[in-house]
C-alpha cells in the first residue's frame, strides 16, 4: 500500500465523521490575508477581552510542528513564528480567522515538557479554567516519537478540567498527529493504532485524533483539520458551538 493509501485508510479510521455544512470552511480559512494577531498575553492579568467569538486553543510539547501546521490551517507561512529551537512560543498568542470582524479566535500556547515553564502552565490552566469563549483544545504529538511521561501527564491533566464543577463540559479535547509523513509507510497503521491507544489510555474523553502533516505536498489532513475546528466552534451546518 502506498504511503497516501496508508494514510488515508488511518485517517478514515482515526477521524470524526465529515458531515454536510452550509458555511464552507473557504468562507472561513480560504482568504489568508484575512487571519492576523490580534493580541498575546504573557501573564494571567493580561489575557485579553475579546469579542466573544468562540475560541479554540493549541498545545504541545516543544517541537511537535504547532507553528508549521497551523500556519498551513490558516493559509499563511509565517503568521506563527516557526523555529527549529523548541520553546519558542513563550506566550499566548490570539488570532482572528476569517475577514473582519472574523468567525473565531486561534489561540497559540507555549509548548510543554522540559522546556516549558511553571509560569505558563499556570497561565495555560487559568486560560481553560474561566475562558467562555473556549470551545475546544488541541493537543498535538510529534508522529516521529512515541507520547513520554509529559504528554500522558497533560492529557490526564486536561481531562480533569473536563467536567466543571457544575457537571457541564465546558470544552472539548483533541489530539493532532503531526509529521505523519516521517513514518515508513509500512509503519504508518502500526503508529498511528499504538498513539490512538495511548491517548485513548490517558484521556479517554479524548476525541479521536486527527492525523496531518504540514510539509507534503499537497499538505495531508489541513482539510480536515479546518473542518473540525469550525465544527467545534459551531460553525458547521445543524451544529452549534458547545
Amino acid at each position: 500500500m502506498s504511503f497516501f493509501a496508508t494514510l488515508a485508510h488511518v485517517k478514515c479510521c482515526c477521524s470524526v465523521t465529515r458531515i454536510s455544512r452550509l458555511y464552507s470552511t473557504a468562507k472561513i480559512f480560504g482568504n489568508a490575508g484575512s487571519a492576523e494577531f490580534v493580541a498575546a498575553a504573557g501573564s494571567i492579568t493580561s489575557i485579553p477581552k475579546l469579542r466573544g467569538l468562540p475560541e479554540v486553543i493549541v498545545t504541545g510539547r516543544a517541537n511537535s510542528g504547532k507553528s508549521t501546521l497551523f500556519n498551513a490551517v490558516l493559509g499563511r507561512r509565517d503568521l506563527l513564528h516557526t523555529s527549529k529551537k523548541a520553546g519558542r512560543t513563550r506566550e499566548l498568542n490570539f488570532f482572528r480567522v476569517g475577514a473582519e470582524p472574523g468567525k473565531l479566535i486561534l489561540v497559540d500556547a507555549p509548548g510543554y515538557g522540559s522546556r516549558g515553564r511553571p509560569q505558563w502552565g499556570q497561565m495555560f490552566d487559568k486560560y481553560l479554567e474561566t475562558r467562555k469563549e473556549l470551545r475546544r483544545v488541541y493537543i498535538l504529538f510529534n508522529a516521529k516519537h512515541s507520547l513520554n511521561e509529559s504528554d500522558t501527564q497533560m492529557l490526564a491533566h486536561i481531562s480533569q478540567m473536563l467536567i466543571s464543577t457544575r457537571g457541564t463540559q465546558p470544552f472539548t479535547l483533541q489530539s493532532v498527529i503531526t509529521k505523519a509523513d516521517c513514518i515508513p509507510a509500512d509503519k504508518v497503521s502500526e503508529v498511528i493504532t499504538r498513539m490512538r491507544k495511548d491517548i485513548w489510555g490517558a484521556a479517554p474523553l479524548c476525541l479521536p485524533p486527527v492525523v496531518t502533516s504540514a510539509t507534503m505536498s499537497p499538505p495531508f489532513g489541513i482539510e480536515e483539520l479546518r473542518e473540525n475546528i469550525a465544527d467545534a466552534c459551531g460553525l458547521l451546518a445543524g451544529k452549534r458551538a458547545h
